[in-house]
């Protein structure tokens, strides 16, 4: 199968070419960049938000996986404006292009994020939150749920409208090798091999269910799978990690380490108990690396880049 990926040599977007590739597919990467391009994999660099050349390089897939945007919260933050263009207007465009050439299937790289605008009485009985969940828009908070959250009605009225096939992801918090410096696991890694203290956001005890970036990649192959066409899907890791564990876990693997406090991020995501049990009914998949291996696998790639990578800014700690 000939299959698009935007983003497509970016931290989840490359992992996601590798197994595609493994898969057997032929795959054309996406994006403005070549940083971690497969050369087993076409590239185009193309804008997404150019309609002319995302439809004219999409020609002849069919499927496209849509992951190009702007994933780092605090640059949602700074520039919402782009934000919006790139993470909704993106998102039109993509599903656009797919639409013009007769894609089978466009498959939207959403978040668990967008449970933190879930219905306020959803998890009271202390069940595990699903797909099917309502979410409130005045929770939306964060604007970067909000832009996922847009972005995912758009691919609703895109099947209502024209019949267009869509498959949603809502990733965990991924982490693993080639993902930005400013990700939680990342500065803390990075923080422990320059001897540079660990800071926590807050009193460290919120947590994420953390996937690693391989097995989430593999979810990406299974989802080609006629089973999750019109699906919402959660990836969601399988054990819920405290930002003080990650710091405990660095320390045990790296360290010794020194731990520092600073003042919570603004609209963080609180964290939900999140199912994905459609997932692995679905499509067979469930998360298969321990946090400690993924960790530990991250260090070593992290240590074994040449050059080796600059040494992180201070961290806040917030488990974006």
């Amino acid at each position: 199968m000939r299959v698009a990926v935007t983003g497509g040599c970016g931290f989840i977007g490359s992992h996601v070419v590798d197994r595609l590739l493994e898969a057997g597919h032929e795959v054309l990467a996406v994006d403005t960049t070549e940083r971690y391009l497969n050369p087993g994999a076409e590239h185009a660099r193309v804008d997404i938000l150019d309609p002319a050349a995302l439809t004219s390089v999409l020609d002849g897939s069919e499927v496209v996986f849509h992951l190009a945007a702007m994933a780092d919260v605090e640059q949602v933050s700074a520039d919402p404006v782009r934000a919006v263009r790139l993470n909704i207007d993106g998102t039109a465009t993509v599903l656009e292009a797919a639409r013009r050439c007769g894609l089978s299937r466009t498959v939207l790289a959403s978040t668990v994020w967008v449970y933190g605008a879930a219905l306020a009485e959803a998890d009271l009985d202390g069940d595990e939150l699903d797909e099917r969940v309502p979410v409130e828009l005045e929770r939306s908070g964060h604007l970067y749920v909000a832009s996922k959250l847009a972005s995912e009605m758009l691919v609703h009225s895109y099947r209502e409208l024209y019949g267009s096939h869509f498959t949603i992801l809502r990733y965990g918090i991924p982490y693993g090798p080639r993902m930005r410096d400013e990700l939680v696991v990342a500065r803390f890694v990075q923080a422990a091999l320059t001897g540079t203290p660990i800071t926590i956001a807050g009193d460290g005890r919120q947590t994420r269910n953390f996937v690693y970036v391989e097995d989430l990649a593999d979810a990406h192959v299974r989802a080609l799978s006629p089973a999750a066409q019109d699906q919402t899907l959660a990836l969601e890791g399988s054990t819920a990690i405290s930002v003080r564990e990650i710091a405990d876990t660095v320390d045990q693997l790296l360290g010794p380490v020194t731990i520092e406090h600073i003042p919570a991020r603004t609209a963080d995501y609180p964290g939900r108990r999140i199912s994905s049990a459609r997932a692995k009914r679905l499509l067979g998949w469930s998360p298969r690396t321990s946090f400690t291996d993924g960790v530990s696998r991250y260090a070593d790639w992290y240590r074994a880049q040449e050059p080796p990578a600059a040494p992180p800014a201070a961290g806040d700690g917030a488990a974006g």
